[in-house]
Formats: C-alpha cells, sequence, structure tokens
C-alpha cells in the first residue's frame, strides 16, 4: 500500500490537495479578475462621457464626419450640403451661399469647431440627438449613427437678400423681426466671409482660416449679434416711451417745459442740437422728435429718472445677458447706476448706452405690436432628415413694455419723423413707415466716424394692422459724405421692409 507522507495535504476524500502558496496565487488572481471588472465598468461606465470628448480621442470626430451633415434651411431650401472629401473625414459641409446667411449659420469646420445654429444645434446636425433615434436603448448600445436633422429658420430670403445687398462693401449690420411673433426674417453682418472656405482640414482650410483672422476688416465678427454700438438718437424712441408711460408727458403735440439751452445737472456744459431748428424752449414732443432735438429728449429723460429710463430699456432686451434665441447676443446696455448729467447723454443714446442691432430692432418691434415685445426667435422647427417634426417652436412674450394708448402715441412720433422729419428716405409707396433715424459720436473727442442708426416699421396702408416688419441699420463705417442715419441707414431699411411686405 502506497502512503503519502505528512505535508502532502491530502483531503478526506483522499484527492490530492493546494498548498498554501497555490491558494495565495489563486486569491491574487481573483483579486486581479475583480480589479478588472472594476476598471472595466469605472472606464466604460462612469467615464465614458469624459473619454468620448477627449480632445486625444479621434472617434468621435471621424464618427461626426463620416455622413452627411443635417442642413440648414431658409424656406424650403438648404442653404448648406454636405461633400465627399475621399479622407479620413468622409465629408465636409458646404454652403450654397455662404457669405449671405454666414451671421445665421455660423460655419461648421473639421479643423476649427463650429459657430452660431451649426454649433448651437450640433447634436441634431450630426445625428447624435437622442430625438433622432428610433430605439435609443438599441441606438446606444450598438453605437449606431443617426441619420442627421434639419433646422428650418425662421428668415425670410426677400429680406435677408436686400440686407446684404444694401450693406454692400459698408461695415455694419441688419437686424429684421416681425413683431406680432418675434420671428427674425433677416440678420446680416458685413463684411463677410465664406464659411465653406475653411470647412475641411487641409492646408487650403487653414490659409484661408489664417487670412480671414488677420484682416483688418474683421469679417467674422457677427455685427448683428456680437458687437454693440451706441444707438444715438435712434434711442429717443425708448425715451419718448418711458416719458409717456411715467406721465411727464401725456400730449406729444403740447408745449413741454424744456428749456433752451439745456445745462445738464451738475455740469456747465450745455446738451447742444444738430439744428438750430431745435433752439427754442418748450418744443413740444412731436417736433422733438421730428427734428431730433437732444436737448429735449436729455431734459425729458431726467425728468423720467433713472429708475423708469432703466426700467423701460430693460423691457425692450437691453441689460438681458441671456436674450438666447436660440443664439445668444452681446448684452445691451444701459447703465443703472448714473448721475443726472449721465442720464441725460444716456436718454439720447450716448454715455455708455450701447446696443446690438437685434435689441435696436427689437424696440421697433415693440412699439409696432403695440408695445408687447415678443421674444425674438431665429428657429422656426427641428426634424429628423425625413422631415418628421422633433420640435416646433411657437412665439412667446418677452415682455409688455408700455400700453397700447402710450404705444400709439409712440408710433405717431415715427410716423411724423418719416413724413416730415429725418427718416423720409424710409418712406415707401402705399405703406405706413415709421422710424427714427440716429447718428452717433464716439472715439476719442468724438473724432471717429459716426455710426449711422435707423430703426422702423413697416404695414401696408389701410386697415391699421400690426405691421409685418420691423427693422435696426446700423452702418459704422462708410466711404459716404453724407454719414448720417437717414442718409445712409433709412434707404437700406426701406428696401429690407418692401421685400417683406411685397410678400
Amino acid at each position: 500500500m502506497v502512503r503519502f507522507g505528512p505535508g502532502r495535504g491530502n483531503g478526506p476524500q483522499g484527492l490530492p490537495g493546494i498548498s498554501v502558496t497555490g491558494r495565495r496565487a489563486g486569491t491574487f488572481c481573483l483579486l486581479l479578475i475583480a480589479a478588472l471588472c472594476v476598471q472595466a465598468t469605472r472606464v466604460q461606465v462612469f467615464e465614458a462621457k469624459d473619454l468620448d470628448h477627449n480632445s486625444a480621442n479621434q472617434r468621435l470626430t471621424v464618427e461626426r464626419y463620416a455622413q452627411p451633415r443635417g442642413n440648414i434651411l431658409v424656406g424650403a431650401d438648404p442653404v448648406t450640403g454636405s461633400a465627399p472629401t475621399g479622407g479620413r473625414y468622409a465629408y465636409k459641409r458646404t454652403y450654397t451661399d455662404g457669405p449671405t446667411y454666414a451671421a445665421v449659420t455660423g460655419f461648421a469646420s473639421q479643423a476649427y469647431g463650429n459657430t452660431q445654429l451649426e454649433g448651437i444645434e450640433d447634436d441634431l446636425l450630426t445625428g447624435t440627438d437622442s430625438r433622432l433615434a428610433g430605439w435609443a436603448v438599441w441606438d446606444a448600445v450598438a453605437r449606431r449613427q443617426n441619420p442627421g436633422g434639419d433646422v428650418y429658420t425662421t428668415l425670410d430670403r426677400a429680406a435677408q437678400e436686400a440686407a446684404v445687398r444694401g450693406l454692400a462693401a459698408q461695415t455694419g449690420a441688419v437686424a429684421a423681426i416681425e413683431p406680432a411673433t418675434g420671428r427674425i426674417l433677416a440678420l446680416a453682418s458685413t463684411p463677410s466671409y465664406d464659411p465653406g472656405s475653411f470647412a475641411g482640414s487641409t492646408s487650403a482650410d487653414q490659409a484661408a482660416w489664417n487670412r480671414l483672422q488677420t484682416d483688418t476688416g474683421r469679417p467674422m465678427l457677427n455685427r448683428a449679434l456680437r458687437q454693440t454700438y451706441p444707438p444715438g438718437s435712434a434711442f429717443k424712441v425708448v425715451t419718448a416711451a418711458a416719458a409717456l408711460t411715467a406721465g411727464v408727458v401725456t400730449d406729444i403735440n403740447a408745449p413741454t417745459t424744456a428749456p433752451f439751452p439745456y445745462v445738464m445737472p451738475g455740469t456747465t456744459t450745455p446738451l447742444v442740437n444738430d439744428t438750430t431748428a431745435c433752439d427754442r424752449p418748450g418744443q413740444s414732443l412731436d417736433t422733438a422728435m421730428v427734428l431730433s432735438c437732444n436737448s429735449v429728449l436729455g431734459y425729458l429723460g431726467v425728468r423720467t429718472g433713472l429708475d423708469a429710463m432703466v426700467a423701460m430699456a430693460g423691457n425692450f432686451g437691453f441689460n438681458d445677458a441671456r436674450l438666447d434665441m436660440p443664439v445668444r447676443p452681446a448684452r445691451s446696455n444701459v447703465d443703472t447706476r448714473m448721475n443726472e448729467s449721465q442720464l441725460a447723454l444716456s436718454s439720447i443714446g450716448q454715455f455708455d448706452t450701447a446696443a446690438t442691432p437685434l435689441v435696436m430692432a427689437m424696440v421697433a418691434a415693440g412699439v409696432a405690436n403695440n408695445g408687447t415685445v415678443m421674444r425674438p426667435q431665429l428657429v422656426d422647427k427641428l426634424t429628423k432628415g425625413d422631415g418628421t417634426a422633433v420640435q416646433l417652436m411657437k412665439p412667446s412674450v418677452y415682455k409688455r413694455a408700455m400700453t397700447p394708448e402710450v404705444a400709439a402715441q409712440v408710433q405717431r412720433l415715427m410716423t411724423d419723423v418719416v413724413d416730415n422729419g429725418t427718416g423720409r428716405n424710409a418712406r415707401i409707396p402705399g405703406a405706413v413707415v415709421g422710424g427714427k433715424t440716429g447718428t452717433a459720436e464716439h472715439g476719442v473727442d468724438n473724432s471717429g466716424t459716426p455710426y449711422a442708426w435707423f430703426i422702423a416699421w413697416a404695414r401696408p396702408a389701410g386697415p391699421d394692422k400690426v405691421p409685418p416688419v420691423a427693422v435696426a441699420v446700423v452702418i459704422a463705417d462708410s466711404d459716404a459724405t453724407d454719414v448720417t442715419g437717414g442718409g445712409l441707414a433709412a434707404p437700406i431699411a426701406r428696401s429690407v421692409m418692401q421685400a417683406v411686405l411685397a410678400r
């Protein structure tokens, strides 16, 4: 009989046992397996999102351009497209008329990212938005890429083209709004650029990008949304609305108590006018608006008071840093702390008062819509590639700036400006047009070329309905000799409004 000696570890069934060393090795292997499971879970579950979006991870970028991108449309027509590259990134973005719509579309570049609607709606356009999935759970497990969705804008093609054509080679911007809904009909900025010129990742794309970055004309600056300018006398519409709302003025045709000269409080400096026709005391609000009298509107702004002036400006979008539509514009500013002399200057659109063309279009639109300011809206709907709606946008009220009675008085002031005053160049045969010019000084000792503004609204003559269009135009630089709102900006506003009225 064979006997096993001590230490051989046979068990009660006579099977060979496992040594202490073996047991330790087995335990260590089990611990390693458990650690690997924990690590795999951490990486695949808890860190998956961070790793997916890590700049060193090219998989998502390759997937992003592995199929055609969804389109951005104006009306029923796409203003974007996709083209095969034959390279690692299979498709790149194309634009049918890039410079005309760049202020709206922004750009989508393989090398430089994306902006504007291309950036805000990137998930939808690339097909990664969960709302595009047929069966979200299976798509996530299979990592299946859905076709890109489409973004339908609120733009009116004729109005947009009229805006770009009117601006031509000048430096400036146009924003046009449908007052009753807040739908943005035109959004243009010049000089512009072709976002398709650097949509790829080749050396030619890099060269195009570098040229744009060093261009002193700053063509990639969106002047309609991202640049603020002192609005000058165009801001007097806000001052008039505030004075009427506060009861400082009750009759636009009655003499005011405005003195001449009007010496700004706490100073020895009179507020000067651009025309001697303003140089007499007691001018009515209507006359002061028609002639654009600084002394009268500065005086009325001080009489109205800082709080009421700031509140009225806020009703139109000033001081709102989150005015998303869905793209976020720069914050338009009216100081909330000013002495009375500064308030006088602010009331005529100077001092630190500054606005984007979008917000000044909201001023005109709010007046036109009987005192109700609608939230600006650039996107009409989002759809799947087959046209199925993912989201429909609805108009919403932003602020009720003034009563319909006050709005009617401000409308009358603005129509008188066009019929009898500085806004004559905005007249449209067969239409009722209200507007206000503005020429804003800037630079050291006001040495810069003035900014020329015009804000307006228009409706067909006949029954008194809400005008279908309101517009703001600013010219920041021009070779013209007549650098005034009436001379430079009003004709552009007229052409945009005519394009909408022609519908």
